[in-house]
């Protein structure tokens, strides 16, 4: 199950990585400075979100299953608020473009979730571990 997780962890993320460099040079080249400085900050954002997602998911997997669902949704909890505290928090910034940071922001999850989806389709993923024995029969 790791060695699945990894793979489509690896093509989310070079996928989410291409697309962040585009939207990144798009927002520079409209917006300016300013949207250059957003749209790092937007990537920065999705970068250890989903960072903070691949660790905690990939440690409980290590456990079972169910403690991999667990971890997902307390992480996901965990992070809709911090994503809260942190929008909020910027409310009024003039530092840099808040909308631009929020595009990239929701490009890079749309891409990120996207990728996630095709690959874990296209990956040959059990969903019930076979039995020691009936491996080593080949059957």
């Amino acid at each position: 199950m790791l060695a699945k997780y990894a793979i489509i962890v690896r093509r989310a993320g070079a996928w989410t990585a291409v697309a962040a460099a585009i939207m990144v040079a798009v927002s520079a080249a409209l917006v300016g400075v300013k949207g250059l400085i957003g749209a790092l900050v937007g990537v920065a954002i999705v970068t250890v979100f989903f960072g903070i997602s691949v660790l905690v998911v990939g440690r409980a997997a290590r456990v079972s299953p169910q403690a991999m669902m667990v971890a997902a949704m307390v992480t996901y909890l965990v992070k809709i608020v911090a994503l809260a505290v942190i929008v909020s928090s910027l409310n009024g910034t003039t530092a840099f473009s808040t909308r631009t940071l929020g595009f990239v922001a929701i490009g890079c999850i749309l891409v990120w979730s996207v990728a996630q989806v095709i690959t874990a389709m296209k990956v040959k993923m059990l969903y019930v571990e076979p039995e020691q024995s009936a491996v080593r029969r080949g059957g």
